[in-house]
């Protein structure tokens, strides 16, 4: 089997579109076409559904989509393994980080990477941990950030921060004078939230399971400075991790009375290759993470 007709197949699944396709691949749309046609007919299977300009993997495309996504991740990773012996390095790093911690705890870490690595191109992105832990097993990101609770088998994960979840109230509020908060009095309050998929809404919905509670959301956003700012103005609280109340008067963060810790990871794929830019970030972050942990120590 080509591999070519393999990169073209998963273009064509990921964007549901021949054409949308072709112009990623920077090659001519027929030429793609050709290219699934011959590999459906050396196959004698019908991978995608065709309907006017909507395209849809059919049951068989969906089984050859998972091999051609190891297929393809396998052949990158020794073409860049190979590569690396030949003393070149891929210079990147795409790393997927939450947007709480990529705001308040990665800024100078990349910052401070970046400069003892000038040659090497960070490529962050930002989403929840669990879009980002999907996206490290399809091969879209080298390195992520998800729930140390989370790692399933594929991937292989280094535990880097422990950081307690705070309830946060604007000053005048009547909780703010307590020094902690029970699961029952926070979710009698209109509530701020992420939406689903980031670990900071995970962790309430596993608090309200686990407590028979139902929450009351006013507001879902993922936009921090605006969960903030709703806090503030007194229209719901919410809760968040420890380090985003810092430098910011106008509003109290209060433990919970049963105290919710959220213990994160920096993770890649188990069978992947590691780059040596890659491997050089995680140490970073390890590094720095432990440094962290000593300042702290008494």
């Amino acid at each position: 089997m080509d591999i070519k007709p393999l990169r073209y197949f998963v273009e064509v699944a990921h964007h549901a579109s021949f054409t949308r396709a072709a112009e990623v691949l920077h090659v001519a749309q027929p030429a793609v076409s050709m290219a699934i046609r011959k590999l459906e007919a050396e196959l004698e299977l019908t991978l995608f559904h065709r309907n006017d300009r909507k395209v849809s993997l059919t049951d068989e495309g969906q089984r050859l989509l998972q091999h051609a996504r190891r297929i393809l991740q396998t052949l990158d990773d020794a073409q860049l393994e190979m590569q690396e012996l030949r003393g070149l390095t891929r210079g990147e790093v795409r790393v997927g980080i939450p947007g709480m911690l990529g705001s308040y705890y990665f800024p100078p870490i990349l910052m401070a990477f970046r400069h003892r690595h000038p040659n090497l191109r960070l490529s962050v992105v930002e989403a929840g941990t669990g879009e980002l832990r999907d996206m490290l097993q399809e091969g879209l990101l080298d390195l992520a950030i998800i729930v140390a609770d989370a790692v399933p088998a594929e991937l292989e994960a280094s535990l880097f921060l422990r950081q307690q979840m705070m309830v946060i109230l604007p000053e005048d509020h009547a909780l703010a004078r307590q020094s902690r908060i029970s699961y029952d009095a926070f979710f009698s309050e209109e509530l701020v939230l992420f939406q689903p998929g980031y670990f900071h809404r995970k962790a309430v919905d596993q608090i309200a399971e686990r407590c028979g509670c139902s929450p009351n959301i006013g507001f879902e956003t993922n936009l921090l400075p605006l969960i903030k700012s709703i806090v503030k103005q007194g229209f719901g609280i919410s809760t968040l991790l420890a380090m985003v109340l810092r430098d910011d008067p106008d509003l109290v963060a209060v433990p919970f009375e049963e105290p919710v810790w959220l213990d994160l990871s920096i993770a890649w794929r188990r069978q992947g290759y590691l780059s040596r830019a890659n491997r050089a970030f995680v140490d970073f972050v390890l590094a720095h993470s432990a440094a962290q942990a000593s300042r702290q120590q008494p």
